[in-house]
């Protein structure tokens, strides 16, 4: 099947972009945007969506490209999945390597080259990678419209299932990660290589000089209409040894309190507990080193 038919502008700034799609939303006409088309294209061939006017963003080079910096790591909305993936940037991978890691798990090359991050957030799939790990690490997103800029945060501007916060005539620019999460770890579990997961868990602990856990964040995608940290099953796992005990008792909190049932708890109470097993690898390499008290030697 193809598209219904539509009208086609692709501007060379963001700018031109927005002032497209706010005289669209004006006239009452439907828009959409184009970035990357991987999750745009397939609606339009199967007549799913059917917009007046396409604007496509594949001219505006200022939305492509990674920055790293001392206020945290940001990402053009344009920046394809492939280039977080082969990213050879230190400070990302020293900061979060968690990023090229899941950018790695994403479709196949096809789909990496060409998908960009900002399109997966705007389509807003309850399980996708990025989706998951803007919720877990507190990412920023800078919108622009007709009457400027404005910054949410990633809880957010998800919504739900396809639902995000951008208002007519405004496009994502960029998203910004601002803190260091270096033992971040994702994983899920998909039908067949290359889906969008049907479930995935996110964890990122800190532990201290002493081996338990100083600080801790935890996020689910799957069986909810959006990813979501849960700060009461994190709260379990403060002053805690890492280990599957602690684990499977963060994982039951996270299962009852997204209320999965089923098959599909079983297997978010299992991608949980993978995730805070990575992370606390991870962290245990990074954490202080516990010095013994200096013994008092009698004068």
């Amino acid at each position: 099947m193809k598209p219904a038919p539509f009208d086609y502008v692709r501007p060379a700034s963001a700018a031109e972009a927005v002032w497209a799609l706010a005289a669209a939303h004006e006239a009452g006409r439907e828009t959409r945007v184009l970035a990357g088309g991987q999750s745009l294209v397939p609606l339009l061939n199967q007549r799913l969506v059917r917009p007046d006017l396409i604007v496509d963003l594949g001219r505006v080079p200022s939305l492509n490209g990674i920055q790293s910096g001392p206020c945290g790591i940001r990402i053009g909305a344009l920046t394809p999945h492939a280039s977080v993936e082969r990213s050879t940037d230190p400070v990302l991978h020293g900061r979060l390597p968690v990023l090229p890691e899941a950018a790695a798990l994403i479709g196949q090359l096809p789909v990496r080259v060409r998908g960009t991050v900002g399109g997966s957030l705007a389509h807003a799939d309850p399980g996708a990678e990025w989706c998951l790990l803007a919720v877990l690490l507190g990412a920023e997103l800078t919108l622009l419209g007709p009457d400027g800029t404005r910054v949410v945060g990633a809880d957010a501007f998800l919504r739900g299932r396809h639902r995000t916060a951008l208002r007519p005539g405004e496009i994502l620019v960029e998203l910004r990660f601002p803190a260091a999460e270096p033992a971040a770890a994702l994983v899920e579990y998909a039908s067949s290589p290359g889906r969008t997961p049907e479930v995935a868990a996110a964890a990122a602990l800190v532990l201290d000089a002493d081996g338990r856990v100083a600080a801790a964040r935890l996020a689910l995608a799957g069986p909810l209409e959006r990813p979501v940290r849960i700060p009461a099953a994190e709260a379990l796992l403060i002053g805690t040894r890492p280990g599957p005990e602690a684990f499977a008792v963060a994982a039951a909190k996270a299962v009852r309190i997204t209320g999965a049932a089923g098959d599909l708890g079983t297997l978010a109470a299992v991608l949980v507990r993978r995730a805070l097993a990575e992370s606390a690898a991870r962290a245990a390499v990074l954490a202080p080193v516990r010095r013994p008290a200096p013994e008092l030697v009698p004068v």
